[in-house]
């Protein structure tokens, strides 16, 4: 009975194929029924992304009327984690960073930030990561390192050596990401790069990241506001 149920389970599979390549071909099929939400047109998906923010997450005023984290008053507030813990801003922005990996060359084993904005940045990277047969291991850096048990300040699966990539959803002075940076240097961790979802372009925040010696890139500044 056991054989026959084995027979019957791989001669459901072309044996030419291997099950990554089986696996790959089922996840293209899925697509076209769009079942999982791939990127097709990374421009297309920016320009819905900025569209889901302005719709979610994005308040102007002609007046400097909003009091950012940083203590600075700013015309403008982004509220991003309406847009990134949304179903469709976690396939858009999982896609679109996903991309960018990809597109720098970039081979880290973690991805992550200071919570909470960069939580959900994070796990929607990995899950991309994980459909494209490319698994990166989501991490949460926490602000304080925890007062039990292993005592840190870092979760996930990497360990002194692996390669990183340091995330924050919106950055204006550059304070949470350099946290997270300092924590992540603090555990041994190899940072490859920072990764900004939307650089609000003021008060010097990428130009205060990149004097710790690391390559910052922006998926969104404010101009795409404009």
């Amino acid at each position: 009975m056991k054989e026959k149920a084995q027979q019957r389970y791989s001669s459901s599979c072309p044996p030419s194929l291997s099950h990554r390549q089986w696996n790959s071909a089922a996840h293209k099929i899925l697509k076209v029924f769009g079942i999982f939400c791939y990127s097709v047109d990374i421009m297309n998906e920016k320009e819905q992304l900025v569209a889901a923010i302005k719709k979610h997450s994005f308040q102007r005023s002609e007046k400097p009327i909003y009091r950012l984290t940083s203590g600075n008053m700013s015309c403008f507030y982004f509220d991003l984690k309406k847009t990134t813990y949304s179903p469709d801003g976690q396939c858009l922005i999982g896609n679109l960073v996903f991309e960018k990996i990809i597109e720098l060359g970039l081979r880290p084993k973690g991805i992550g930030g200071l919570t909470m904005g960069a939580d959900p940045v994070a796990l929607a990277t990995a899950y991309t990561s994980y459909l494209r047969n490319k698994p990166i291991e989501a991490i949460v850096i926490r602000k304080e390192p925890k007062g039990h048990g292993t005592m840190s300040q870092i979760e996930g699966n990497v360990s002194a050596g692996d390669a990183v990539i340091i995330l924050d959803d919106v950055v204006t002075t550059g304070g949470s990401t350099i946290k997270a940076i300092e924590a992540a240097q603090k555990a041994g961790l190899q940072i490859l790069a920072v990764f900004i979802l939307l650089d609000r372009c003021e008060f010097d925040g990428r130009q205060n990241i990149e004097r710790l010696g690391y390559p910052v890139y922006s998926l969104l500044t404010i101009k795409d506001f404009e």
